[in-house]
């Protein structure tokens, strides 16, 4: 029997969005139906078109909580993110009455939240009447398997569990999004699963090309680029930003060009790439080391969460880290770089088999009914994941 499901998506970075459009694909290949996709937006922000083109259902967006940088759009100011978000108290009850607004309307079976904060207060004041699953790589802060870097900062590590508590309020599961397997695979309500990539990904013809692939979060970044640019003239660099300045696609000269963020393009120049340079966000890396591609993240100040997922990615083998775009350490890190490519891949394959048990297993229903498209396999046993465990370098 068919299902209906409302996605609810935290808009802030491309991961979540693109994790979104991965579950549309893999729902409505098996003839469920997405009847809406709720996306918390800020007016520093605004929803890539390629989010619109991929989902073909009603897109409704709403001011939710973000992040606020410095002036300069590059570090995140923790205590102006927290006054600002406590003076937009009243904006919110309104985001969260529309939401509760539009589960009324469409009645899912499943509600999908993809690290939403507004379905975890909804939650707190009153339960939605549909089931909830939540999924996100930030849930692998939740698992007893996991642990923080040791020389990150213990508050940090705290506070970050405190807020994706706060978004798993009222959810009957969760889908713990990681780089790499854990066991207990399944601890109480938290699954660990694979990336959640889009099927473009798997489309992609892989080759090594000349150029180096930046993807900048936060537009503030492009100067640092343009000044390593100058002393490395002879790099070929790619950088995608949703800098409103760069409109579709900027040359800044023949070896150094800025795109405008679409997701098509991204990954064609990520298959072809020599390397990334990211700001370490989960789902780029994630491609990249799909790709076979070095990574060199560089977290955004301020931003703890992606500062563990570039050490946390690094063990996993993605690459190496640094504090600036100083691509230098980039090029002194690639003639090293070890491929743990094929066991990763191995690690995506379990994607689809584990959000459709997990769907099955909240919705109280065989997992043979929510598929129509293609016939599910077994889930993989422990000796598997402690195979793909022991290639990505974890125990």
């Amino acid at each position: 029997m068919n299902k209906t499901f409302v996605f609810a998506v935290q808009g802030e970075g491309r991961g979540h969005l693109t994790q979104a459009i991965a579950t549309y694909d893999l729902l409505t290949a098996r003839g469920h139906k997405v009847a809406a996709v709720l996306i918390g937006s800020s007016k520093r922000r605004e929803i890539p078109a390629f989010v619109r083109e991929r989902i073909k259902a009603p897109i409704i967006t709403y001011r939710s909580p973000n992040f606020v940088t410095c002036k300069h759009n590059k570090s995140i100011r923790i205590t102006s993110t927290v006054v600002k978000n406590m003076l937009y108290w009243k904006t919110y009850r309104k985001s969260m009455q529309l939401i509760r607004e539009v589960m009324q309307q469409y009645k899912p079976d499943l509600l999908l939240n993809f690290y939403e904060p507004l379905i975890g207060l909804c939650s707190i004041f009153k339960k939605f009447d549909c089931k909830i699953v939540s999924v996100a790589h930030q849930y692998i802060y939740l698992h007893p398997s996991f642990s923080f870097p040791e020389e990150g900062s213990k508050r940090e590590a705290y506070a970050i569990k405190q807020y994706t508590k706060l978004t798993a309020k009222g959810s009957d599961h969760l889908l713990a999004l990681s780089f790499y397997p854990l066991t207990p695979v399944t601890h109480r309500n938290i699954t660990i699963c694979p990336p959640l990539l889009r099927k473009d990904v798997f489309q992609q013809e892989v080759f090594g090309g000349n150029h180096v692939l930046a993807y900048l979060l936060n537009s503030g970044y492009m100067q640092e680029i343009i000044n390593w640019h100058k002393a490395h003239p002879d790099v070929e660099l790619h950088c995608f930003t949703d800098s409103a300045t760069v409109k579709g696609r900027w040359h800044y000269d023949e070896t150094l060009c800025f795109h405008s963020l679409d997701d098509q393009k991204f990954l064609h120049y990520m298959a072809n790439a020599k390397a990334l340079v990211t700001t370490a966000g989960f789902e780029s890396v994630c491609e990249a080391m799909y790709f076979g591609k070095p990574v060199l993240m560089v977290p955004v100040q301020g931003h703890f969460e992606q500062w563990c997922n570039s050490r946390d990615a690094a063990k996993a083998g993605a690459g190496t880290h640094a504090e600036s775009f100083n691509l230098d350490v980039l090029l002194d890190y690639l003639p090293q770089h070890q491929h743990n490519t094929e066991a990763f891949r191995q690690w995506t394959k379990q994607t689809k088999q584990l959000m459709l048990q997990c769907f099955a297993d909240v919705l109280h229903q065989p997992v043979e009914e929510l598929v129509s498209e293609e016939k599910t396999s077994s889930l993989f046993d422990l000796q598997s994941i402690l195979s793909v465990n022991t290639q990505l370098g974890h125990s």
